[in-house]
């Protein structure tokens, strides 16, 4: 049309027996209460959905006249009333947190990670870490934990994805409008936004701050998308995970160093600092600088930093980890030095490792912290042997590194079609008992047709959605209604009888999405049977600068083209948490077979477990933990050096399962339309796995292990001006000094054999170099041989120092009845021993005789 268009946006107003639907807007208890949302959608369904689910967004499109309906609709207002009793019921609960002196009213943890994953309305994450770090901040909502989260506010979050007809990835990227988005500029005493600003080379960054209300807790994100900043410097938030290394180092900054100062600014005083993922360690430094401000010394304000920070690794390879150039690190940090009060040669060694010159932001994160944890058993086993260089006297497995098993948020991945059921079968308020297993045995309780009926229903709403995903992927490709029919006539929402298999996560090398396609004619027999047929549903995003990964992509969507595939192999495009959701509820079976040990956790496979869905899956991270034989099936890892022979013989244990358990079980249908044995081992895998791998649990743990004991250390060493802190450092100065003198030898000549219940008494002669007995732990070690030559299982005791013998020595004693009988192992050891150690090998030095 001729003439300039100018744009204006009319804006509905709210009723005013609806004014708070903005209070519900802005706050994203939204994302695990489906009422809540509930009460949007039903103003306007195809609005909603064209809205993204973003209640902020829909409440700025909605037709005043659907608005003005609602308020004078009975049952919508009694919808809306209900949704208001558990909103304000919720808010008002009191904490579930065991308090005490240790870990009190007046405690807070700050929890610090790059991404955030809540719902799809508010984009700033990319996958697993985001969502996992989104679940933390709910389950520490629902339990009431003092808490705060820290992020980055990114303009573009991560990209959306498309896939061409020849299986091409394209990666889009959307500015957000912020003002659709669940979050408010943090405004400060004078009632203007609040800003602060953080050095970066040769100029001062504008950083504003905003806030987003997850439930009770709040998340403040850091927004460099300022006027007063240059474009460049504007930009350093724009993409999550994109840019060039510059970027992501000026992103760290932001997150790490902007972090501390804008709680700072908000008067908040953590007494726990919690680094989820090695991103957001620059905290240490700012922390640091902010103790040498204000009068301690670099060792000192470095050690007062640390005692009371967790941090947590995601990572289950040595590239994974986040480093930079030393070069870049010095011109980033060189000016910091001096205000530290050190050399810039002794900053960078804070992130030195054997064998890399670079800055490596892993072991900033542990030299700055004394709580360090994996994210399930075997990745803590891993995770301890990639840090290991860095308590270098002490082995791998006793190194301060544990592990805390993730779980994941139940209101937000349980299907709603549950909830029914479960009020019948587990008794009201099963939600307050998710940690209890006796609570779930109500499941088995169940009638199987019941049970089955929402389990078809579940896959029926999946069918759905891919029916209309996978139509829009279609008519963008140009492809024909009838070839689209072909492709989902087995995915039918009316009769969903197809056994269908998912497999959505990142597509990354190591989780071997086409293992499934090793051998391509076993795998036509097994799903090409048109009495049994069989569905793959393939879903993921491969990082665009993952060509590899992206390879994999082209080579699903090839194979799902061949004639025999189609309808049996379906990949969809644009993997997001709605997506996630239907099909972790939605599918009969959850497939994960990653390299091990390489998977650090997994989450995706419990989600899918506590909604009826069987995981099939290479026993690593949470499945090694949760499989019992039972509850579904596992692929052995192959103890195999060559990849090839590897793939090849967990492919073929991956086929025979398929073959002779999976697709029997689920055919071997009853009189009542359904497989009873399968329905069974459903019932069993959320028996089992609901009560233990869940946020509730998880979070439970990290309180009692991590965050009770950094807040009790914090509260001892912040007294009387760090004067503890001072004497901790002063000690592991003078220890490191003459550690090196340290000596041991044996002065008894214990006998090869005893009886039972006769003693032995063990005598060691230990040099001290000028150091105080009490500096030392002297131990015997007792245990069965193993085959490695390591002590198995072994008992430790500690030596009592009698008195002091000849020049520096110190006479070490014990005696010791055995209470074993057979070959016993024993060992003597020296390390260093006080009080204030956050764990007892912290020091990284051991001595053994």
């Amino acid at each position: 049309m001729p003439g300039t268009p100018f744009s204006l946006e009319v804006t509905p107003q709210v009723p005013q027996r609806l004014e708070r639907l903005h209070e519900l807007a802005n706050n994203l208890w939204y994302s695990w209460d489906r009422p809540t949302r509930t009460l949007f959608a039903r103003l306007h369904p195809t609005l909603w959905r064209h809205a993204g689910h973003r209640p902020k967004a829909f409440l700025k499109r909605v037709a005043q006249s659907k608005l003005e309906a609602a308020a004078e609709d009975h049952v919508y207002l009694n919808a809306y009333h209900r949704v208001l009793s558990a909103y304000d019921t919720y808010h008002a609960q009191g904490s579930r947190v065991r308090l005490s002196g240790q870990f009190g009213e007046d405690d807070l943890v700050a929890y610090f990670c790059a991404e955030f994953g809540f719902h799809e309305s508010l984009p700033i994450y990319s996958g697993g870490l985001g969502i996992l770090a989104g679940d933390h901040c709910k389950a520490a909502s629902d339990l009431g934990l003092p808490f705060v989260g820290v992020g980055l506010l990114y303009r573009q979050g991560y990209f959306f994805q498309t896939i061409d007809g020849d299986g091409r990835q394209h990666a889009q990227y959307v500015d957000s409008d912020f003002d659709d988005l669940p979050i408010s500029p943090v405004r400060g005493a004078d009632g203007g936004e609040l800003h602060l600003t953080v050095a970066l080379p040769g100029r001062e960054l504008q950083v504003k701050v905003w806030e987003v209300r997850v439930g009770r807790v709040r998340l403040y994100l850091l927004d460099t998308d300022l006027a007063g900043n240059s474009p460049t410097d504007r930009d350093i938030g724009h993409r999550l995970y994109g840019g060039d290394r510059q970027t992501r180092i000026e992103q760290e900054i932001v997150l790490g160093v902007g972090g501390v100062r804008a709680l700072s600014a908000l008067g908040l005083n953590p007494t726990v600092w919690h680094i989820n993922e090695g991103h957001a360690a620059f905290l240490v430094l700012e922390r640091t600088r902010m103790l040498v401000a204000g009068g301690l010394d670099f060792a000192s304000a470095l050690e007062a930093a640390a005692v009371n920070t967790v941090f947590t690794t995601h990572t289950a390879v040595p590239a994974g980890h986040d480093h930079f150039a030393e070069e870049m690190f010095r011109r980033y940090f060189d000016d910091w030095a001096s205000q530290l009060g050190v050399s810039p040669d002794q900053l960078m060694d804070l992130g030195r490792i054997s064998g890399s010159p670079d800055f490596n932001m892993t072991a900033l994160a542990i030299r700055g912290s004394r709580f360090q944890n994996g994210v399930s058993a075997i990745h803590g086993g891993v995770s301890s042997r990639i840090c290991a260089n860095l308590w270098p006297q002490i082995d791998p497995q006793d190194n301060p590194v544990g592990h805390v098993t993730n779980g994941v948020h139940v209101p937000t991945f349980l299907a709603p079609d549950w909830y029914d059921l479960f009020d019948h079968h587990l008794g009201y308020g099963w939600e307050q008992r998710l940690t209890e297993p006796g609570c779930w045995d109500g499941i088995y309780a169940i009638p199987d047709q019941q049970f089955w009926a929402v389990r078809q229903a579940l896959k029926s709403q999946l069918f759905h959605l891919l029916r209309d995903r996978l139509a829009e992927q279609h008519a963008r490709n140009h492809g024909s209604s009838a070839h689209l029919d072909r492709v989902l006539r087995l995915a039918d929402p009316a009769n969903p009888r197809a056994l269908t298999i998912g497999f959505a996560r990142r597509f990354a090398t190591y989780k071997r999405a086409t293992l499934l396609f090793d051998n391509l004619q076993w795998l036509r027999d097994i799903v090409c049977n048109a009495e049994r047929p069989v569905i793959f549903v393939f879903a993921g995003k491969a990082h665009p600068a993952d060509q590899p990964g992206q390879d994999l992509i082209r080579r699903i969507a090839e194979v799902a083209k061949m004639p025999e595939f189609e309808s049996r192999i379906l990949l969809v495009e644009g993997y997001d948490l709605r997506l996630a959701r239907r099909m972790v509820s939605g599918v009969d079976v959850w497939l994960n077979n990653p390299i091990y040990p390489l998977e650090a956790s997994g989450t995706s496979g419990i989600k899918a477990a506590m909604n009826g869905v069987i995981n099939l899956s290479i026993l690593d991270g949470w499945w090694s933990e949760g499989y019992d034989g039972h509850n579904g099936w596992a692929i052995k890892p192959v103890a195999d050096p060559d990849p090839a022979r590897r793939d090849r013989e967990e492919a073929r244990t991956l086929y025979e399962i398929l073959q002779d358990s999976v697709v029997p079980l689920f055919y071997d249908v009853g009189p009542h339309g359904l497989s009873p044995g399968w329905v069974a081992v459903a019932k069993r895998s959320m028996v089992s796995l609901l009560p233990r791998f869940n946020t509730e649990r998880m979070l439970g743990e990290y309180i009692e292990r991590y965050y009770r004991p950094a807040a009790g250390q914090w509260h001892r060493h912040a007294r009387d001006a760090f004067a503890a802190t001072r004497d901790l450092t002063h000690w592991k100065r003078r220890l490191r000094e003459h550690w090196g003198g340290v000596r041991a030898r044996r002065l008894d000549q214990s006998p090869e054999r005893i009886r039972f219940g006769e003693s032995l008494r063990f005598e060691l002669a230990v040099g001290i170099d000028g150091l105080d007995p009490g500096d030392l732990r002297v131990e015997l070690l007792f245990g069965r041989p193993s085959e490695t030559g390591a002590t198995h299982k072994h008992r430790r005791y500690e030596m009592r120092c009698e008195r002091r013998l000849e020049g520096d020595e110190q006479l070490y004693s014990i005696e010791v009845q055995p209470d074993m009988c057979g070959k016993i192992d024993y060992r003597f050891r020296v390390y260093p021993h006080h009080p204030l150690l956050a764990h007892p090998y912290e020091m990284g030095m051991m001595l053994w005789l």
